[in-house]
This record gives structure tokens, sequence and C-alpha cells, in this order.
């Protein structure tokens, strides 16, 4: 066993006379240390039960033969970081999750990882560092929330942030507002729709580090705590079988994960963790491989933002095995890979069928016959950008309007906020991507914003930052290369033409190349002045086109 590196032998009675500080029995030294990740917090709604699911899977752990040793990482709320300099340390928090693990584990020796997440940049954190460190690993999330209940409608966090925009144009009253910010999140677990979190979680099941229902099981559901203790055991037999994540999470299935990405309309964040995650496996996943995947795969559910239905009416449909199960009926899945389970996809599948067709819609009937993200190129992005096509209305999949220009985040939403935007316009939010926010925010304020005030069927929005999987309408992130590597997007001024042709994957920006090198000559950076860890990743981060990740 790998732990025996601070167990066994004479040099090592020092080792062991620390771990008998802990408490540990020499029986307890005999077996295997398995290393189980909390990411609990008091701050993250997703997180805040954690630690009775923690205690589920040591009690797993331990059924198997097991030791479990428990330490903690943390955690951003997306949500709470929204819409001021917070959101900076989002995504940076995905690369200090994956490193922290990593020497947790290095320094420890576990033989094996439980990873106990929920919520955004968390699970594709772990899930680097599990395909860095390529033990023996199960991620098991905390499960999603349930949807709330506001004047006999179902409500969610996305409800409140275009609520803002209802009161500014008179749609609703500050107190009603207030009533539904007090129910649209009535338990804890990871926001209740088809956001990052869930998406992220689901996407762990179909790429098979893991088990069955992870994505889906509620979060307040006796049945989590049972795949709580169930990864727990099945991580045990994983080290005795000598199953590691790189076995698991092959190319064939990160291909099948993106072909269940695009049968659900997942958030965009996808096209950022996927190939994060693969990197640590020597993977490449280019934003080429999304697109013809994305083609050639049918939207199978309707799932808030994009639609009416929540994660856990998913659950009750029968969840990413129905799903899959329904995509390999027309051969989208390579049903040979090993899962986490230990078994191949193909048995993983057996006996698993759709529960509600109208949740999960079988083929024949899909939404769309395409996928819920598409891959932009163009004058504007000549390297990629990347919308979720399942929540842009058909009037804005053709789009051509005058750019309307803000160099962050905050300007662009006091100007919606204001009514400065009119129907046509399309907004381009710059200077907040990866190197120039630094940290690629989330622009859920203003594209909710533009939801609540009656826009979204008639303005687009683009930006070189990204989109919460909360995020509906035509709106166009990841733009690349970024502003403040002097990208196209750094050249717009208002009143340019912009031209959007999401059926065509074009972006283009509408104005002479000989105009647009005149422009380029005379530009020069925005410097903003940060420190610490924001200093740190900007000098590293890579392209979004690239998962944001950094350079060796």
């Amino acid at each position: 066993m790998r732990s025996d590196r601070v167990k066994k032998g004479l040099e090592r009675a020092p080792h062991r006379s620390l771990l008998r500080a802990l408490g540990l029995t020499d029986e307890e030294l005999r077996k295997p240390l398995i290393g189980v990740v909390n990411s609990f917090n008091e701050i993250v709604p997703g997180h805040m039960h954690l630690r009775q699911v923690t205690e589920a899977v040591k009690a797993g752990v331990r059924m198997a033969g097991g030791v479990p040793v428990e330490f903690g990482v943390i955690g951003v709320c997306d949500g709470i970081a929204m819409n001021h300099e917070g959101m900076k340390y989002s995504l940076v928090s995905r690369e200090i999750i994956a490193d922290s693990i990593e020497i947790m584990a290095q320094a420890h020796a576990f033989d094996a990882l439980v990873l106990v997440s929920s919520c955004d940049k968390i699970t594709p954190g772990m899930l680097m560092a599990a395909l860095r460190l390529n033990l023996p690993a199960l991620l098991v999330s905390g499960g999603p929330m349930l949807t709330g209940s506001f004047r006999g409608r179902k409500v969610n966090l996305i409800s409140v942030f275009e609520g803002i925009g209802k009161v500014k144009v008179g749609e609703m009253t500050e107190e009603e507002l207030a009533e539904l910010e007090a129910c649209a999140c009535p338990t804890c677990g990871s926001c209740a729709g088809m956001f990052t979190a869930n998406s992220m979680n689901c996407l762990s099941e179909a790429l098979g580090l893991a088990l069955p229902g992870n994505g889906t099981v509620p979060a307040v559901s006796a049945e989590r705590l049972r795949l709580a203790k169930r990864t727990g055991a099945k991580v045990v037999e994983l080290l005795r079988r000598r199953i590691t994540p790189r076995k698991i999470a092959t190319e064939a299935a990160f291909r099948n994960a993106i072909t269940v990405d695009m049968a659900l309309g997942c958030s965009t964040n996808t096209v950022l963790h996927l190939p994060a995650i693969a990197r640590e496996a020597g993977i490449k996943l280019s934003l080429e491989v999304f697109d013809e995947i994305s083609r050639r795969t049918p939207v199978l559910a309707s799932l808030i933002p994009a639609g009416p239905h929540s994660v856990p009416e998913l659950y009750e449909a029968g969840g990413i095995p129905a799903v899959m199960a329904e995509l390999s009926r027309a051969g989208l899945l390579d049903l040979s890979v090993l899962t986490g389970t230990g078994a191949s996809l193909k048995e993983n599948l057996s006996g698993a069928e759709i529960r509600n067709p109208e949740v999960i819609r079988p083929l024949e009937k899909a939404y769309r016959s395409e996928g819920g993200i598409a891959i932009l190129w163009g004058s504007l992005a000549p390297e990629g950008a990347v919308v979720k096509t399942s929540a842009v209305v058909p009037e804005m999949m053709r789009h051509e309007g005058p750019a309307r220009v803000f160099d962050s985040e905050e300007e662009a939403y006091r100007a919606i906020l204001s009514g400065k935007i009119q129907p046509g316009d399309v907004v381009v939010i710059r200077y907040e991507g990866p190197k120039g926010g630094p940290g690629m925010r989330e622009m859920l304020s203003p594209t909710s914003a533009l939801i609540g005030m009656g826009l979204g069927a008639s303005v687009a929005l683009i930006t070189d930052g990204r989109f919460s999987g909360g995020t509906q309408g035509a709106c166009i992130g990841h733009v690349s290369p970024e502003a403040a590597e002097g990208g196209p997007i750094a050249l717009v001024r208002d009143g340019d033409r912009i031209r959007i042709d999401i059926p065509a994957r074009r972006l283009d920006l509408l104005v002479s190349e000989e105009e647009l090198e005149r422009r380029r000559k005379s530009w020069r950076p925005k410097k903003k002045k940060v420190s610490g860890v924001l200093a740190r990743y900007a000098r590293l981060v890579t392209s979004g086109a690239k998962g944001a990740v950094l350079e060796e």
C-alpha cells in the first residue's frame, strides 16, 4: 500500500507515533488510509450539509475495510460572490483546490481519495486533482437543492436575479421581490437548475468518476447519504482492483461526458472545466471537439434556466443513466468504457429507462436536433467563443446590431438598470477575461437584468468573461483572444455593427481589416492594480479557449 511509506518499518516509528496520536489502533494501521476531502463550510448552501455527507462516506470506507482520514478544502459560493470584486476569486479557487488536494495526498501518502463536493469550481478542482494524482478516487456531491414556491409557481435563485430587472421596469414591487428572495432557495444543496454546479456533478457521473445518481439525487434525500456510503465503500474496492482515474476518464469517456453535456444543455462553464480536467490526464479537448459533438447530439431535456424542469425532476425521470441509455440508442456513446462502479458503462445502463418522457424526451421527440452549447468563430472571436443555444430564443439565433461597449461588468450593469440599452443593441463587456479581469468573472447580474427587463429577445451580450450556468438569452462568452491580450474585442467601438449567426457558428465584427489595423496601432492594454493571488493568476493563466488553465 502507498500509505506503507508512512506506516511500516523501523524508520517510521516517529510517523506511527503521530498516527497513534490520532487514536489509530494497530489494526487500523494495517489497513489502507483513505483521504476524505470535505469542502464543507458555513457560507455555501450547497456545502452546509457536507459534514453529514462526509460522515456517510467515512462509514462506507469503514464498512469496506479502509480507514477514513478527513481533511478540508475551500469553496466559493458563486451566487454570493456575483457582481462584485469577489467573483474575481471564483475561477481562481479551482486551481487552489486542485493544488491543496495534491499537497495533502502526497504529503500524507493516502492510498485513495473520496472527494466530497457540490458547487461550481469545487467539483472541477477536485477532479483535476484526482487525475493529476491518479490515485483510486471517486467524487460524491451534496446534491441539488429543491425548487422554491412563489405564489403558486416554481422559483429558484435565478428568479431573484431576474426580479431586480422586473422591479426596475415596474413588473414587480420591492415587497414582492423581498417575498421571492425569502422562498427561492428553500433547502441546502446546489441551486436547483442545470447551472454550473449541477452540470459538473452530472458530468462527473457521465465521465465515470462518480457513481450513478451523483448529479441528480436531491440534497435532502436519504438516498444521498446511502450514495455517499456506497461511494466510500466503492473506492476501497477500486483500490484493491487498482482501478485509477486515468483508467476511467479516457478520451472516450470525456467524449461521452460532452455528449451528455450537449443533451442536457449544461452550463457553458463546462467548456472551461472539462478541458482543464482532461489536461491533467494528458488529454486535449479542443473547442472543435465540443462543436463536433454538439452538431450530432439532440437536446433531450429542457432544464432550468432554459426550460421548466429542475434537476430533482430529472432524477425522478430516470437521471443521468436514463439520458445515457437514450443517447446509446442512437449510437452516440462508447459503452465499452470502464466506470467508477468497476463495471463498464454498458453494464451500468442495463435496466435504465425514462420514467417521465416530458422531462427526458425520447430521441424521436427531442427538443432540438443539435446540442445545447455551440462554439462560434469569426472576426470578433478568432480563437472561439461559447454560447448556450438551448437558452437562446429562436429570434435571437441570428442577430445584427450596434455595439454598446463597456470596459467592466459594473459599467454595463449600471447602464442596463438605468434603461440605456435599447432593443437591437449588442452589449459588449470586455477586460473581464482570465488575465484582464483578472479571474474571468461570471456575468449573471447583467444577463438576468436584461431578461427581467424584457430585453432577452432583442438584446445580445458578448464578453471575454463568462456566464453563470443560470444565464439565459443570446449571451456569448469566453471570447478569445481576450481584450487584455489585444484580441479584436479590445478594438470594438460604440456603434460598430456586430453580426451573430449561431446556426452558422459565426461571430463577426463588421469593421474593415484596414480600420481594425489602424485601431490596433493606437491600442494600449488597460492595466489594473492587483496583488496577491490575483496578480499571480494573471501572470500564469491561459486563454478561456484553453480552459483558463495555468501555464506550466
